[in-house]
């Protein structure tokens, strides 16, 4: 073993956050959300129990989300997820694109890290939009 490594990282071998679960109540509503968000599908399909996996991403990026009605944990119910962050780089077109499509945004706040401002997915997930300074 390398000189000054601990003992614990040689064993540790996670790489990535894979994928976000997004409790949600109506799927395909909720899909047609993000999409507009600039989200790609990535995977559509009808699981054993009738249920449909959704999974989307950002070209390019590893970390995806799927968007859930059931999840085996039990307590996350639709509108749980709050936090999610999406980064732009024109954070003044997204916004006005967002608000010219009906999506509710908040106004654009500066913060220690850049700007940003703030929406909810149809079942009330909360959502920020950030343009990062550094």
């Amino acid at each position: 073993m390398p000189v000054g490594v601990p003992l614990l990282q040689v064993f540790i071998s996670m790489r990535a956050i894979e994928n976000i679960a997004v409790p949600v109540t109506n799927q395909q509503l909720s899909k047609q959300f993000y999409l507009l968000l600039g989200f790609e599908l990535l995977a559509e399909v009808t699981m054993p129990d009738g249920d449909i996996w959704i999974q989307l991403g950002f070209r390019n990026q590893v970390t995806t989300i799927s968007l859930v009605r059931q999840w085996p944990y039990g307590r996350m119910q639709a509108g749980a997820l709050q936090g999610l962050v999406l980064e732009t780089d024109n954070i003044i077109r997204e916004r006005d694109r967002l608000h010219q499509e009906g999506v509710a945004v908040s106004a654009i706040s500066e913060s220690a890290f850049g700007k940003v401002f703030f929406l909810q997915d149809p079942d009330l997930n909360g959502l920020s939009i950030h343009q990062f300074s550094y």
